[in-house]
């Protein structure tokens, strides 16, 4: 179903659809491809909204911080504000600390989008589309960009990312959905169960960009390895100068797999009270881990809730920070007559 959500202050009209399927329901906006609500049902069978977002347009436009976004061009920091290409020096908006953070200021994330529905099959999902000029933000390359939200008819949630360039860029989409498998607006996620299939992670220098390092996750608060709540890695903040550099967990952990051609099993998180459990398989070779360290009480979810510090945890699947100024990094640059192509699957079940 599609209908119409809101008006931005440009006059822009932002439509919303809502899409449901193997007992997964999805509401997504065509500014910025937000998912504005993915709803579940517990072990009771009760319907929860486990997504962090907003009811209205004004505050998707006036304050998100990236809420059910998609994220482009390039994802995570670079650091500075600037890489260079093939000889070429290029300079992006430093909107994050002297960074740039997520595309930059007027990145994928606030710009509406092209969308049309479809069904295959058991499946049904939307098709999202828009073209980037080149020097968007400060990018080279006129990036024409797809992305494609289906939701299987086994209530799976997949996105498929594809793009192609007409001149020599770096890519890095992801997506960026806060997660709180109990609930939005439930409080901090401190109680959920979390494994990550990393045994190395990438620290980072008090501006939060890496350092080049890839570090052994053993002994750290980035361990999980194993089955381990979220809450156990953020009551070593104190000790952990990593953790004092993002006021909690904000890294990217290094994943055993690698870079993949299909989508591998990543992540496993598990809310023991409400019996949800998200699996995430993934074609990328890194993931952000994020703790919600930076929401303040300020910003308040559709239910009425203020969002405090620790209220979600993000696990963006990505390429790793800053990979234009590190060349040791698995490479984001995409050529023409490249296509790049990524895959997240996010499963669920009790």
């Amino acid at each position: 179903m599609k209908e119409l959500f809101g008006t931005l202050a440009d006059g822009a009209l932002v439509h919303r659809w809502s899409l449901e399927n193997g007992g997964t329901r999805l509401k997504v906006l065509s500014y910025g491809g937000v998912v504005q609500s993915l709803e579940l049902p517990d072990r009771h069978g009760r319907y929860a909204n486990v997504s962090l977002g907003f009811a209205t347009i004004e505050e998707y436009e006036a304050s998100s911080p990236y809420f059910g976004a998609l994220i482009g061009r390039y994802g995570n920091r670079i650091a500075g504000g600037r890489f260079t290409l093939d000889g070429e020096e290029h300079g992006l908006p430093a909107n994050n600390g002297g960074n740039n953070l997520h595309g930059g200021p007027e990145g994928f994330d606030r710009q509406v989008w092209d969308v049309e529905d479809f069904t295959a099959g058991s499946d049904v999902g939307l098709i999202l589309r828009r073209t980037a000029a080149d020097g968007e933000m400060g990018f080279p390359g006129t990036l024409t960009t797809k992305v494609t939200y289906t939701l299987t008819g086994q209530g799976d949630w997949r996105v498929d990312y594809e793009a192609v360039t007409d001149r020599a860029t770096v890519v890095n989409l992801t997506h960026h959905l806060y997660w709180n498998l109990a609930g939005e607006g439930t409080g901090p996620v401190h109680g959920h169960e979390l494994t990550i299939a990393a045994s190395r992670y990438t620290p980072v220098d008090a501006h939060l960009v890496p350092t080049g390092e890839l570090a052994d996750v053993a002994g750290t608060p980035f361990d999980f390895r194993e089955p381990r709540t979220v809450g156990a890695g953020l009551r070593l903040r104190t000790d952990d100068p990593q953790l004092r550099h993002a006021q909690g967990l904000d890294h990217n952990l290094v994943l055993d797999k690698g870079l993949t051609e299909r989508p591998e099993h990543i992540a496993t998180v598990h809310e023991p009270l409400s019996g949800r459990t998200l699996r995430i398989a993934t074609t990328e070779p890194g993931v952000q881990l994020y703790s919600g360290n930076f929401l303040d009480g300020t910003l308040v979810g559709p239910g009425g809730h203020a969002y405090g510090p620790g209220d979600a945890l993000c696990l963006e699947t990505q390429h790793f920070p800053d990979s234009p100024n590190r060349p040791e990094f698995p490479s984001t640059v995409l050529r023409p007559g490249q296509t790049y192509r990524t895959t997240t699957v996010h499963s669920f079940n009790l």
